[in-house]
This record gives structure tokens, sequence and C-alpha cells, in this order.
């Protein structure tokens, strides 16, 4: 499986230049395999993405602007999709790819106790870091 990604090479919005960095950037990190297709210097790219980027993913004038990220011909997303991917540590997901070994996400369980900012769980209730912090001077 080939994760395509659609950039705009003279591209003139230097956010848009960003994102695609971005995007290509973090693939390469991840030493995901990837091909950047240009839609500024070749129609049939800028054809392909129009028609396959789905509907309701498309802005209000019809036009998607890169990039836009393809599994094969499955979407995946475009660049604020993939960053909240990024930020959820839902990458691979988010590219329809199975994580390599070490890199799975986190078990729901864990997340939630991670949400609970370091407090603790004694005797079935929560006890905050500052709690502990205390118990541990009056046992000192």
């Amino acid at each position: 499986m080939v994760i395509k990604v659609f950039l705009a090479s003279s591209s003139g919005s230097t956010a848009i230049k960003k994102k695609q960095q971005d995007v290509v950037g973090f693939l390469e990190a991840l030493k995901i395999d990837y091909a950047q297709l240009d839609i500024a210097s070749n129609e049939d790219n800028r054809a392909w993405m129009r028609e396959n980027v789905p509907g309701e993913k498309k802005p209000t004038n019809g036009i998607p602007l890169p990039p836009q990220i393809f599994n094969e011909e499955m979407y995946c997303g475009d660049y604020d999709t993939f960053f909240d991917a990024k930020e959820d540590n839902t990458v691979y997901e988010f590219l329809g790819l199975t994580p390599p070994p070490g890199s799975k996400r986190k078990p729901a369980e864990e997340e939630e106790q991670e949400e609970a900012e370091g407090d603790k769980v004694e005797d079935n209730h929560l006890v905050s870091e500052e709690e502990e912090e205390l118990r541990e001077l009056e046992e000192d």
C-alpha cells in the first residue's frame, strides 16, 4: 500500500506550503512509504484528487486544497484531519496502516488515567498529586 500525498509544488500560499511540509516531514520521520503527486504541474493528478475527495470533505467552492492524503484509492483526509490524528497519536489508523510493533496506541484505560493528570486511585477514591506529596512528607 502506498500513501499518496497530493501537493502543489508551486503554491503561492505559505500556509499551504507549511502544511505540505508538515505532512511530508512527519511521514518521512515515521519512515512511511509515500508518493508525492503534484497537482500544479500535472492535470491528471489534479483531476483525480478533485474527483476522489468525498463531497462532504470539499470546501464550499467545491475545490479541495492540498495537501490531500490517500491510501491507494481510499481517502484518508486533508491537513486538518491529519493534524488531529497526529495530535491524538492515531496517524497509522488515519492512514489505514497497521502500526509497527512498539508504536501501538495506548489502551483507553491508560489514556483515562493519564487524563487524570497524575492522580492515583487508592481504596476506590481519587488521590491528587498534592495529597500524595503531603502523605509522603507526613511519613518522613
